[in-house]
């Protein structure tokens, strides 16, 4: 299959830099985002077009969104049906609902475009290294059309089922990184209070069973007090509410996400919003 010629609307902290992986492999044809001067920069830098209007994107075989809520994914899906030829795709890298991803495709259906709803983690270490996880639901020939873009950026791409698989992949997901920040930050606020060693208690944990990304990655910057953005906790916020919506539905239990909303939403109180979910600690050290 010939490459595709791409876009990519939404050019946050993730989209920015995957963006910047198509154009490396000369895949990048055109880039868009709600505040338009953002997009006029990065084009200038990666010497590909800003889109100013839906239009820009008509000779695009592969549309990409990275954006924050479920209203901006169906905005941009609306103006995209209206413009894009048919038998191309849109792939959203959003984090949205099931029923989000499952109307965004009916609506594009209907002009002869298809659908993949395309969540990612990894965090904007794996969207900087080109090495996201990216979770599919769509059909597997729209994936194929899909397939040499998501290869730009994606270190693991898996074909979860048809559209609405994908986040609901993303929602497991999501519970697993917010449980497991509650783990970590927890174990390292109670070693501070005991008066372990930085320095040998986490490659000690590190290398046993209690061993993960998070812990690896973010615990020597949560005993460092140093909450740069990874992922927005206000983000992970939004994705959990999304989720308990959806466990509620599914009658599974919800103590991990209602606990986890709970706090988040008193960390964004505080001001902490625009902090990396470890900044979870804060409120673990105040018992």
């Amino acid at each position: 299959m010939s490459q595709p010629r791409c876009g990519f609307i939404g050019l946050g902290a993730m989209g920015r830099p995957m963006a910047g992986h198509l154009a490396a492999r000369d895949l990048l044809a055109v880039v868009g985002n709600r505040s338009v001067e953002k997009a006029d920069a990065l084009a200038a830098e990666l010497k590909v077009r800003a889109a100013h209007n839906a239009s820009d994107f008509a000779d695009c075989d592969v549309v990409a969104l990275c954006v924050t809520a479920d209203e901006d994914v169906l905005a941009n899906v609306d103006a995209l049906a209206a413009v894009m030829q048919p038998g191309s795709v849109v792939v959203d890298h959003s984090t949205v609902s099931s029923a989000t991803a499952q109307t965004a495709a009916a609506r594009l259906a209907a002009n002869g475009i298809g659908f993949l709803d395309a969540p990612v983690s990894g965090g904007v270490e794996g969207a900087i290294n080109g090495k996201l996880s990216i979770m599919v639901g769509g059909n597997a020939t729209d994936l194929a059309k899909a397939q040499a873009a998501l290869q730009a950026y994606g270190l693991r791409i898996t074909h979860m089922g048809e559209v609405g698989a994908g986040q609901a992949t993303k929602a497991v997901n999501q519970v697993l990184v917010a449980g497991i920040a509650h783990a970590v930050s927890e174990g390292l606020a109670l070693g501070e209070k005991l008066g372990l060693d930085p320095e040998r208690l986490l490659p000690t944990l590190g290398a046993g069973a209690a061993g993960s990304w998070f812990l690896e990655k973010r615990g020597p910057t949560m005993l460092r007090d140093e909450f740069k953005v990874g992922f927005k906790l206000a983000l992970l916020h939004k994705d959990l509410k999304i989720v308990d919506a959806m466990a509620q539905a599914a009658g599974t239990r919800r103590d991990i996400i209602q606990k986890s909303l709970t706090d988040y939403a008193q960390l964004m109180a505080e001001g902490y919003g625009d902090d990396d979910i470890s900044a979870l600690i804060r409120l673990k050290r105040r018992g």
